[in-house]
């Protein structure tokens, strides 16, 4: 089977240093509940109960068929569904309703009970999930993973329809996040996003759209037109060489071109072309649209590769893989109902948005999104009797742990590695430390992770 080729890092952060985790198996850190994969899959991951299998880009060998069916083939079907942080957090969403939590409006009064289970999602694009524990009291810690939906990608900009060609039609976008943006050249490219439509009756719906085939390619220029490139390197100018190319600008008389031509110009900031591709996909008419929000997207799907079928090729593992991680772990550790009867504390997910520029937007981690939550749920559970400090004393007893992408050592370019610090692959997890506070893993948080690890044989 397969582990996934960028290794999972950990930032450990507690909000007491006098924190008491009692340090046993199958105790109330049965979020983080692990064991071991069959054959060879590795322990760097967690073995969790499968639910739907529709990826079929998967070349898997019959006699690895009754393999396939495990948490690789689960991570490979998010992938595939999650070509954005809104299609992140759908999924996410789809997957936790299943799974019988209730949905919860921020804008409506909570009615939390202890063995519930709770989410609520922030701009389609972050989501907050979390199960009380059955013997909850107030004054119990929250223990939390946080990880994030969005991947450096290119984004269409506001006005998607480029004048540059006079015989093509080029798309106008900008670069989000820290991307390799010379590797999204010459790839099977297509659009992904939400729109917002208009109704029948002038209200307005927000609704996820994926156009599943390519539209999209920025080509690479020919290399007889750039000899040095190979000496020189591959430099373009991300504001003029980074334009996917839509189509061909055709001349058509006929009347139908010109009457879906008559119909679209309200369209100037697009192309007509591409509002007809995202209309037909939505099936709606082309002046419902009345906003976009698309990233462009590798219509490559996300499968086993290797050898031995040990590696996932994939892009947005940086940190969907997390993702889906966490959130597998809290649906799976209160599956049944006995799996919150003797759980004092709160367990909890977040999913936060952004993170790839900063985390300060309002559904990102810099966003006070979390500790609204806590202080709501708090708030909520303690009914009638709320005691002093029992949110302060809610955070002191909390642990949460930061789950992103590590770097394995690359083997064409080991030596960017630092010598005593290599992470390598199948070698198990990576806690983080930064000595100038850049991770928020100390001495002790990082301790109690590893003797976590050390119940359930997980190697870090």
């Amino acid at each position: 089977m397969a582990t996934i080729i960028t290794r999972p890092h950990i930032l450990l952060h507690s909000f007491s240093p006098s924190l008491n985790l009692n340090l046993k198996p199958l105790s109330s850190l049965s979020l983080f509940r692990c064991t071991k994969l069959p054959n060879s899959l590795h322990s760097n991951s967690i073995t969790l109960t499968p639910r739907r299998s529709f990826c079929s880009a998967n070349s898997t060998p019959p006699h690895r068929k009754s393999e396939s069916i495990s948490i690789v083939n689960d991570l490979l079907d998010y992938l595939n569904e999650s070509w954005t942080h809104f299609h992140a957090t759908a999924e996410a969403k789809r997957q936790l309703i299943a799974a019988g939590f209730h949905l919860l409006d921020e804008n409506e009064e909570w009615n939390l009970k202890p063995g519930g289970r709770y989410f609520f999602t922030r701009n389609m694009s972050s989501l907050v999930a979390f199960a009380v524990g059955e013997k909850y009291n107030v004054g119990d810690g929250f223990h939390a993973i946080a990880a994030h939906t969005d991947s450096p990608c290119l984004k269409l900009k506001p006005k998607t329809a480029s004048l540059k060609s006079s015989s093509y039609l080029m798309v106008n976008v900008q670069t989000y996040g820290g991307g390799l943006w010379h590797t999204w050249f010459d790839r099977d490219l297509s659009v992904a996003g939400r729109v917002i439509l208009r109704k029948s009756d002038n209200s307005f719906l927000h609704k996820l759209v994926k156009v599943n085939r390519p539209i999209l390619r920025i080509p690479t220029l020919a290399i007889h037109l750039d000899r040095t490139v190979n000496q020189d390197g591959f430099k373009p100018n991300l504001e003029t060489h980074l334009l996917p190319l839509l189509s061909v600008k055709l001349e058509d008389t006929s009347s139908e071109t010109k009457e879906k031509t008559a119909a679209l110009t309200s369209k100037a900031s697009h192309h007509p072309l591409l509002m007809q591709i995202l209309s037909e996909e939505l099936k709606c008419d082309v002046d419902d649209i009345v906003s976009i929000e698309l990233n462009v997207c590798d219509t490559q799907p996300s499968c086993l590769g290797g050898g031995n079928n040990e590696f996932i090729f994939s892009g947005r593992l940086d940190n969907l893989a997390s993702s889906y991680c966490a959130l597998r772990a809290l649906i799976d550790s209160c599956e049944s109902s006995s799996d919150l009867a003797s759980e004092h504390a709160i367990r909890m997910v977040a999913l936060f948005d952004n993170e790839e520029v900063g985390s300060d937007s309002a559904q990102g981690a810099g966003a006070p999104t979390m500790f609204q939550a806590m202080r709501r749920i708090v708030a909520s559970l303690a009914d009638s009797y709320i005691g002093e400090g029992s949110f302060e004393r809610t955070i002191r007893q909390s642990f949460l742990v930061s789950a992103d992408m590590a770097h394995g050592v690359h083997p064409n370019f080991s030596d960017k590695h630092e010598e005593h610090h290599r992470p390598e692959l199948q070698k198990g997890l990576v806690i983080k430390h930064n000595a100038n506070q850049r991770y928020a893993t100390t001495g002790i948080t990082s301790f109690l992770f590893k003797e976590v690890g050390k119940i359930h044989n997980l190697p870090m």
